[in-house]
């Protein structure tokens, strides 16, 4: 399945966005008309396709260790 133009717009909000900073909800909001919820998991369904590795590998393998991280910092909390 190829990636769709919001799938390409999440992915780019992403790789700008730690380049930026700032109050990322509100941003998600006003570029991308998502709640940020609703961002978060459309980010994490993304992040597991073939297709968002292949249009950006460096940022998916990125996103993907931070997702274990905190899987695992959870799992160290709750356990």
């Amino acid at each position: 399945m190829a990636l769709s133009d919001r799938d390409r717009a999440i992915l780019a909000f992403e790789a700008e966005w730690t380049r930026h900073g700032g109050a990322k909800e509100e941003a998600i909001r006003a570029r991308l008309g998502l709640a940020p919820a609703r961002y978060y998991q459309l980010l994490g369904r993304l992040i597991d396709s073939g297709d968002a590795q292949a249009a950006d590998p460096m940022l998916v393998g990125r996103l993907r260790r931070r997702r274990e991280e905190r899987a695992h910092r959870i799992a160290r909390v709750s356990g």
